[in-house]
């Protein structure tokens, strides 16, 4: 198995410092390791973003380890990747899958809160189409977020709805979510019910509630990894049971992808969301050698 990882936006010879760790712990394992430009090839150079991988007489496939990549981007980087024998693990529709909500969320639907969304292309003209996705919540609390993130840091100005009936309330943190996204908002609006999670402690900086959180990484439908989710949080609890969640994981349609999961407040256990695996975070206390083994048995 082959790596790609995003070059050093003022250095494309080495590699973007926030990978460096994984760059490093993957060659030392014997990995073999490339670079891509993502500033050429959000620009649309595509011949100079993977100018540095080399072309293959047969094809190989790689393992992207990068920043988030709208999926029209990813496909590029696909295409180019795929002139010179070098086939990332997930097709441009894999990755979809595991990256936008809207696609994965029949297969966790019974083990996931309930959720409907709207295309951005739906609020050009108002938020009516929004106040009626949102009415079958009632008068329960919900939360938002676009196909891919929330702004859970924000939690009162941009994620969390107390009263889903509170049209003004709604309309004030959806735009606010909107707004702060920016550029950087994908796909549409997610509407998720409000379930109370077993908080563990409160974040340091934003005092958003932690919760007893872990993320899953499979590769082709085997886990490789159980990590605890956040950094901030002293985990005392055992981790959830796997095996539930790794039947669930056979019918994710991706080669390569991460399951976050949580403890619920009556004890029970959900999914929180999946996520390409390629473009999902290790949390940095996580034993990054360990991972890149277990890539490598697989």
């Amino acid at each position: 198995m082959k790596i790609l990882y995003c070059s050093d936006p003022l250095n494309d010879k080495v590699v973007d410092m926030e990978y460096e760790h994984e760059f490093e712990r993957a060659r030392k394992l014997g990995m073999d390791v490339h670079l891509i430009s993502l500033e050429a090839l959000l620009e649309g150079d595509l011949t100079y973003s993977v100018k540095r991988v080399p072309f293959f007489d047969a094809p190989e496939i790689f393992i992207y380890r990068g920043w988030m990549l709208k999926p029209f981007d990813y496909e590029r980087l696909y295409d180019a990747l795929q002139m010179k024998n070098a086939i990332l693990i997930n097709s441009p529709s894999a990755y979809r899958n595991g990256h936008y909500f809207p696609y994965f969320y029949k297969a966790i639907q019974n083990t996931t809160p309930y959720s409907v969304w709207v295309d951005i292309n739906e609020l050009e003209n108002g938020f009516d189409v929004l106040f009626e996705k949102i009415r079958t919540f009632g008068s329960r609390p919900v939360i938002i977020k676009d196909y891919v993130k929330s702004r859970k840091h924000e939690w009162e100005e941009a994620c969390f709805i107390p009263d889903a009936s509170d049209k003004q309330r709604v309309q004030y943190v959806v735009q606010n979510f909107m707004d702060r996204q920016g550029s950087e908002l994908n796909g549409g609006i997610v509407i998720r019910e409000f379930i109370q999670l077993e908080q563990i402690t409160k974040h340091p900086k934003s005092g958003m509630p932690l919760s007893n959180e872990y993320r899953l990484f499979f590769l082709h439908h085997q886990l490789i990894e159980c990590t605890e989710y956040w950094d901030e949080a002293a985990y005392q609890d055992e981790a959830p049971d796997l095996e539930f969640f790794k039947e669930i994981a056979r019918d994710i349609p991706s080669h390569f992808f991460t399951m976050d999961v949580a403890k619920m407040a009556n004890g029970d256990w959900t999914i929180i969301e999946i996520g390409d695996g390629q473009v999902s975070g290790l949390p940095s206390h996580a034993n990054v050698e360990k991972f890149y083994q277990s890539i490598m048995k697989v």
